[in-house]
Order: structure tokens, then sequence, then C-alpha cells
């Protein structure tokens, strides 16, 4: 039985949903005027589990993950450089989608832009204006009008007088309530605008989710997701439009994902505190940052450091170490442990307890693998199912462990084909090749054989320097990267 925090109800429930053996998640993607940093990474992980998890449990799930194409942030960027804002848009949706792919992150049933669903935005408006639930400014823009919605506040666990008094209204603003929020915003000079029956202009932001998630997955669906900064008012707003619009029930179960902090403070790009994930892509494989982010349940804090991400390269090596060497077998599936890995899912997505399980599992491998290598290649087969549905273990074992960056000192003016002897000592740095670690090894097994054990530890030596970890096995000497 899955069981899933609500964030509306503050408890967990029993995922039921509204049509059997089918799943409607919608959550709130990029707004892309940037680079994705680790927190839209987080988000991005973290739904990606749900969905591969619920897939496996045989839902047919409909995913919706949108991409907000226009709003203050872009258009702002867009001024900054000088260039039209779907120009500045279109390029970092490609970098967004280089950034997933990387990071295995499987797409989205549907993945709706904002400026292609003006229509749908302006239905919806006009439909809450016609309920009584919004009116037009002074300044010609349409507001919501919070007053009406008597549930206001339910998401935030806050009071309507406890909002309004911690509400700010900027000088600009001719709105009635100071919560009261923008559905549609006047054209202003130079901004990019639509038609619409209010005059020229383009959405506010709240109502572009509102009305995404409703075309696609209906009046009323199962899962909502998103970051815990967008709970208010952000979230809070959508159920206001969406529900005083249609009338009915706007989503079952909440989900919000903790923040990633750096030194005690929420990541973001306001704080200038961000690191992008193409940064840390340079120095960490995919799975290391995947791993990392699922090494925290997703709703507590994430704490990001080098110290931690190294962590995370020391487990997924322990994970792919153990599965070296092991071959591909028919095998079934190991049912105690995929029970407890199941066990850990169902009781709202505990990664951390699902994580330990496969150590467990990398552990028992090892030790069989001794005496006993078919029984090793079965459990070797039930670590890479239970990897895979956390989007882990995805890669060849050995081309993991070979797949770090090293570095060693060369002589200057050397490329790799020109180092044909470990006799090398210089001040230049020097990205080693795999043809070039074998050369290396081939040395020192030389030397071994010709007993040279001094010349054999002082290649071991250099190696170990360069970050290239020597294991000598019956079959040889084999290698990865630290």
């Amino acid at each position: 039985m899955l069981r899933i925090f609500n964030s509306l109800t503050r408890r967990k429930e029993e995922f039921r949903p509204i049509e059997p053996g089918k799943a409607r998640m919608y959550v709130c993607g990029m707004t892309v005027y940037d680079h994705c940093h680790v927190g839209h990474a987080r988000v991005m992980v973290v739904f990606d589990v749900v969905l591969r998890w619920l897939r496996a449990k045989g839902y047919d799930v409909t995913y919706v993950r949108n991409i907000t194409d226009i709003d203050d942030k872009i258009i702002r960027r867009a001024e900054e450089n000088g260039e039209d804002f779907r120009a500045l848009t279109a390029r970092f949706i490609d970098a967004m989608n280089e950034d997933l792919a990387a990071l295995g992150i499987l797409p989205p049933t549907h993945e709706p832009r904002a400026t292609e669903s003006i229509a749908d935005m302006i239905a919806l408006i006009q439909t809450l204006l016609d309920k009584g639930f919004a009116y037009v400014g002074a300044a010609g823009d349409v507001y919501y009008d919070v007053s009406r919605f008597e549930r206001y506040g339910r998401l935030a666990n806050k009071k309507l007088e406890d909002l309004r008094a911690g509400a700010r209204v900027e000088v600009e603003e001719a709105k009635d309530d100071p919560l009261d929020f923008v559905l549609w915003k006047a054209a202003k000079p130079g901004e990019p605008s639509w038609p619409s029956p209010w005059g020229a202009g383009r959405p506010g932001w709240h109502i572009e989710c509102s009305a995404m998630s409703t075309r696609c997955l209906g009046a009323h669906f199962d899962i909502h997701g998103g970051g815990m900064d967008l709970k208010f008012p952000h979230h809070e707003n959508e159920i206001a439009q969406s529900e005083a619009a249609s009338g009915q029930p706007y989503v079952n179960l909440w989900m919000h994902n903790g923040f990633v902090q750096v030194d005690d403070e929420k990541m973001s790009k306001s704080l200038g505190n961000f690191f992008t994930v193409r940064e840390v892509l340079r120095r960490y494989q995919p799975e290391v940052v995947r791993l990392f982010i699922l090494s925290s349940h997703y709703r507590g804090p994430l704490n990001y450091s080098d110290e931690n991400l190294d962590h995370a390269k020391s487990s997924l090596t322990r994970l792919y170490t153990a599965l070296r060497g092991l071959p591909v077998v028919e095998a079934p599936i190991g049912e105690s442990w995929r029970l407890r890995f199941e066990q850990a899912m169902d009781d709202d997505f505990n990664t951390p307890e699902a994580l330990a399980v496969l150590f467990e599992l990398a552990r028992e491998i090892n030790r069989l693998r001794v005496d006993d290598q078919v029984a090793a290649a079965r459990l070797g087969m039930v670590l890479r199912w239970l990897g895979d549905l956390l989007g882990l273990l995805q890669d060849d074992p050995e081309a993991f462990l070979k797949g770090l960056s090293a570095r060693i000192v060369a002589p200057k003016g050397h490329e790799d084909s020109a180092i044909g002897s470990p006799n090398v000592a210089s001040v230049l740095d020097h990205a080693l090749s795999e043809t070039v670690i074998d050369r290396f090894i081939a040395e020192r097994t030389a030397a071994r054989k010709a007993r040279n054990w001094a010349e054999a530890d002082r290649i071991r030596a250099l190696l170990q320097d360069a970050g290239i970890v020597l294991e000598d096995t019956p079959e040889g000497t084999i290698w990865r990267r630290n």
C-alpha cells in the first residue's frame, strides 16, 4: 500500500487514484531564463523517482511538467541581453533538456508551454470573472478576489487575517485587497503581449499552471508536486483559481520537496549561492548527483557540499564495484530484498531506506562472489533491477569505475601517445586516458614478473597519486578511478 504525505492535510495518506489503475500527476517545471541549478535538479529527480515507482506499481501514469516561458524574470533578462524573449527561452529550454537527459530524467507525457496556452488562460480568467471571483482593476489588470474563496490559506495552514497582515502591495498595483493576485497584466510599452477581452497583456504566473494542468489532466487529478517554495503563494493560488472555476476539488495529494541548502541557507539565484547542474556535472558523474539527491528524504533539507557529493561518489562506487565482473544471468527477483525495497518506497518514497537495501545487497554479493559466482550474479541482477527503479546503476560497471576524471604529472610537450613509460616526473598536469593507464599497468606487471618490487610499488604509488586505484586479482590487475 503506497502512502504519500499530503501537504494539504499534513499527514500520510493511502494513494487511491481517482480512476483505478491510472495516475495523473502535474509538477511545476522550470522558468527558463537561466541554467538549471541543483535546487531545480532536486525537484526533477524527486518526481522522476515518483514517476518510476508509480509505473513499477502498475499504474498508467500521465505525467505533466510545464515550462514557464513568459514572466517578469524572462522579460527582464531578455532586455538585459538585448534579445527577443523567444530566443532567450529557446536557448535555455535546450540547455534544460541537456541537463535533464544527463541526469537520466524520464520525459513527461506532456510538457505544455505557457506561451502556447494563452487561450486556455484567457478562458479560465473569463470563467472567474463570470462567477464573480475576479475583477478588472483601475489600471486594466485583472485580479483574483481572494475574499470570495473561503478555503484560501488551507495549504499554507494560515488564516486569512494573518496572510493579509503580512502581504505587500506594490505602489503601481490597484487592487481591492493586499492578498488579491494578478491573473492578467495589462501590456506595458515594449513588453510581449497578447490580445484579450480586457486589452493587450500577458498572463500572471499563477494562472499559467491552473490552465495547463486542467487542460492536460482535467479539473480534478491525483497528484500535484513542486518545491517547498511554491507552496505559498503559487500553489495556494492555483487551488483558489481552479476550484472557484470548476466548482470541484482540484488535487487530491500535494507533494512538496524540501530545499537544497548551502551553509544553512536555501540555494537560490536571488541569494547568489547556487551551483548550476552543468557546473556540478563537470566534477561528478550524473548518477553521483542522483544518488546525492536521493540520499535524503525528499521532504527534508538537502545539504549541498563537496563532502556530501564525495560521499555519494564513494557510495555509488561501492555498488558498481559489487557488480563488476558479474555475468548477466537469468534470475528471479529476490523476494526478501524486493519486499524491503518496496516497503521503503511505499512509505512516502523513503529513498534513504531504499538505498540501504541496495548497499546491503552489495555487501552480500561481495561475500558470495568468493565461493559462489552464480549466486552472486543472481543477486547482482536483483541489485541492477532495484537500482533501475531509482534511475541508478544504468552504466556498465567497468565503464563507470574507469570514467571519473584523473590527472597525472607528465613531461612538457608530451601527448598521450608519447608517454610510453612511467619514468616521468614533471609539474605539468596531464589527463590520463585509458590507453595510458593500461600502459602503466603493463610496465608494472613486467616489473613484478622481474621481481623488481620497488619499481612496481613506485608505479602503483604514481597511479594512486593520479587517482587510479589498482586491484590485483587472479585474472590480472584491474583498475578504477578514485
